[in-house]
C-alpha cells in the first residue's frame, strides 16, 4: 500500500484508492523526478495517474532525458482536494508533497553528467525527496560509476541461464518505495542483490529488470553490447 507523509506535520497524506492526479507546480529536476517516481510506484499499485506540470516547470535543457514521460503542461483538473501538488513550497489548503529545491552549480553538473543524464536522476534518487538537497559534480560522477557497475553486471547476467526473479529482494525494495518513496533504501537493496553470491545471475537479471521499471535508470542499457 502506497503511503506518503506530509513532513511539515508528520501526518500521513490521504490518497484516493484508485485514481491519482499529480501536479508539479514549481521546481525542476528534483520535483519532476519525484513526481515521475511517484507515478511509477502508484501505477504499480494499480492506481491510474494523471501527471501534469505548470508551464514554468521544465527540466534544464541538458537533462531533458531523465527518463521522464512527456508531462502535460496544464492546470490540474477537478476539485483542489482531488490533486496532489508537488513543489518546493506548499499550496495552502491543498494536499502537498514538499520537495526542497536543488542547490547545485549547473556548469559543473552538466560537465559531470555529459555522458549520461541519468546520472543526475540516480543522484537525486540517492537522497530522500524531503531532505534539503545539495548536489555537486562528485555526487554525479559517483552515480555514473554506480550506473556503469550495475549495467555491466546486468549485461553479464543476461548471458547466463534464465531464472525466476528473487521475490524476497523485489519485495524488500518495493516495500521501501511504497513507504513514502524511500528510494535510497531501494537502491541499497539493489546493491545487496548485486553482491549476493547466493542468488543466481538469471534471478538477479529478472529482479533488476522488474525494479528498474519503477526506478527508471535504464539498467539494461549494456545488454548485447560487445
Amino acid at each position: 500500500m502506497l503511503r506518503l507523509r506530509d513532513h511539515r506535520t508528520g501526518q500521513e497524506l490521504e490518497l484516493p484508492p484508485y485514481g491519482l492526479r499529480v501536479h508539479v507546480h514549481e521546481g525542476n529536476e528534483r520535483a519532476l523526478v519525484t513526481a515521475d517516481l511517484l507515478r511509477r510506484v502508484a501505477e504499480r499499485s494499480r492506481r491510474r495517474v494523471v501527471l501534469t506540470r505548470s508551464a514554468a516547470v521544465r527540466p534544464h535543457a541538458d537533462f531533458a532525458e531523465l527518463s521522464m514521460p512527456e508531462v502535460e503542461v496544464a492546470d490540474p483538473a477537478g476539485p483542489p482536494d482531488g490533486t496532489l501538488w508537488i513543489g518546493s513550497e506548499a499550496v495552502p489548503g491543498r494536499r502537498c508533497l514538499v520537495v526542497p529545491p536543488e542547490r547545485y552549480e549547473w556548469d559543473k553538473l552538466v560537465e559531470s553528467a555529459s555522458a549520461d543524464p541519468l546520472c543526475v536522476r540516480l543522484a537525486i534518487l540517492r537522497e530522500r525527496y524531503f531532505e534539503p538537497d545539495v548536489m555537486d559534480g562528485d555526487l554525479v560522477v559517483g552515480a555514473g560509476r554506480d550506473l556503469a557497475h550495475w549495467r555491466d553486471a546486468v549485461a553479464e547476467w543476461a548471458t547466463q541461464p534464465g531464472r525466476p526473479m528473487d521475490r524476497a529482494y523485489a519485495a524488500e525494495a518495493e516495500a521501501a518505495l511504497w513507504d513514502d518513496l524511500d528510494s535510497p533504501t531501494a537502491l541499497a537493496v539493489l546493491d545487496e542483490l548485486t553482491a549476493d553470491p547466493r542468488v543466481e545471475p538469471g534471478a538477479k537479471l529478472e529482479t533488476v529488470i522488474h525494479l528498474d521499471l519503477i526506478l527508471g535508470l535504464d539498467l539494461v542499457a549494456a545488454i548485447g553490447r560487445a
